[in-house]
């Protein structure tokens, strides 16, 4: 079963096809604005711990290690709520699925925001985890349901980006609120925030009419696909569907790359203070440069990789080695600033490595979108979450290690980094010969 063909079930009958296609194409802009302002509050909710960290550590007693723990609590159950958000997506409207794992994110915040001890922390954080696991998959789904599959790089990375606004807004904002008052309320903000945006998806946001006779795109393919890509089957069983390389090299890529991701989030702004000895309001805005720099490439990217393609490139390029190249840059990027002082060209170098490992989520993921039959792709995009989501459980936590075994801190976060761009590097390499759309789309459209 189609995506388009799993509509809420108390919904109307879509009628978006036979409006033509400028009405499809401003409510597919619509609902892609909508995603992007539940991925902003779903990375704001990420960012928080690591804003509040020097106060939260200093009021609760925590050292870098159990700090390190309450980072990292987040996605132990995140890797099971993306598979289940997953299996869940082929069954559930994506509307009513996206409100229900946004209101707890809500729930989850409120209680941060009056006094609470170290075990509430954590559960906290895993009930937001398990509960922001299938958010990425959610609207990967959402929004390639609203485009055919050649215009799917400029909209997947545009949601991307929305991760990358998230914090961009949130760090001095939320700096700010924990210098002026403390840092639960912040807390408390971001909980009546995604209240407010949780109303919003209710009124405006759905799946797309990818299911249409004719595509809902106005004659772009059955599927939404280009004339010249290979038709895929309507369901292909998953060992032979993550027998392919594409589906071994994305998890792969994106595992290192979230890792880093990961460590950015909830280490970054410690490291500002704790490691190169910015104060707290200078700290909350260089937090905002990685990000803004992030959501301006993965877009920048997106529309390469599309120009690219209209050009007559490759899939393979545009989709597989370009994100490949980008990540195996970011992680150079990392371990070289991990050994430079305070300074302008070491703050370059941290911004460009945020850069460079955003930039490649977007046109990968639309890579995947290539190979995965409709039916089945916010399955496929929830079992490839939960598995690059183990970054997110790792990283941190060796970070924390690092710091607390380092003869300083600076030398803790120096070790720490240099570790995670060396990562990053060899995982790039050995993801970059195995991910190409083109071969293994062709070979599932050929059949057994």
């Amino acid at each position: 079963m189609a995506i388009g063909q799993h509509a809420d079930a108390d919904s109307t009958p879509r009628d978006e096809s036979a409006a033509g296609p400028p009405s499809l194409r401003r409510r597919a802009w619509i609902v892609l604005a909508l995603l992007v302002c539940l991925m902003l509050v779903n990375s704001a909710d990420k960012v928080v711990v690591g804003l509040a960290g020097v106060g939260m550590k200093q009021e609760l007693g925590l050292d870098d290690a159990q700090f390190g723990v309450v980072q990292s609590s987040f996605f132990w159950l995140f890797g099971i709520g993306s598979v289940l958000g997953g299996w869940l997506g082929c069954r559930v409207g994506a509307r009513w699925l996206l409100v229900g794992i946004a209101t707890l994110w809500a729930i989850s915040l409120a209680p941060m925001a009056a006094q609470v001890g170290f075990t509430a922390i954590v559960a906290c954080r895993v009930l937001l985890g398990f509960a922001e696991g299938p958010t990425t998959a959610l609207a990967m789904q959402v929004v390639h349901s609203w485009f055919p599959a050649h215009q799917r790089a400029v909209p997947s990375s545009v949601v991307v980006a929305g991760a990358g606004i998230g914090p961009l807004i949130a760090a001095p904002v939320l700096t700010w609120v924990i210098a002026g008052h403390s840092w639960h309320t912040a807390f408390g903000v971001l909980a009546a925030f995604g209240a407010v945006v949780v109303v919003l998806w209710l009124i405006g946001g759905d799946s797309g009419p990818e299911a249409a006779p004719d595509g809902g795109y106005g004659g772009h393919g059955g599927r939404g696909q280009s004339a010249a890509a290979p038709v895929l089957p309507e369901r292909v069983p998953l060992k032979r569907l993550f027998g392919t390389g594409t589906l071994i090299g994305v998890p792969l890529l994106f595992f290192v790359a979230y890792a880093n991701s990961s460590v950015k989030i909830s280490w970054l702004p410690l490291y500002l203070q704790e490691g190169l000895g910015y104060d707290a309001r200078t700290a909350g805005n260089l937090v905002a440069l990685p990000y803004l720099g992030g959501a301006i490439a993965v877009i920048g990217v997106g529309m390469v990789s599309r120009s690219l393609a209209e050009r007559g490139i490759s899939n393979r390029i545009t989709r597989g080695i370009l994100p490949c190249v980008l990540v195996l840059a970011s992680g150079l990027c990392t371990a070289a600033f991990s050994s430079l002082d305070r300074g302008a060209l070491q703050m370059t170098l941290l911004i460009l490595a945020s850069c460079l490992n955003s930039a490649g989520f977007g046109v990968a993921f639309a890579g995947l979108a290539d190979v995965a039959p409709a039916g089945q792709r916010v399955m496929v995009f929830g079992i490839i979450t939960g598995v690059y989501s183990l970054g997110g459980v790792i990283a941190p936590a060796v970070m924390g290690r690092l710091i607390a075994s380092g003869e300083s801190a600076a030398l803790g976060y120096g070790d720490g980094f240099l570790t995670l761009g060396v990562t990053m590097m060899i995982g790039a390499a050995a993801a970059l010969p195995l991910i190409d759309p083109d071969r293994d789309a062709a070979r599932l459209a050929a059949g057994p």
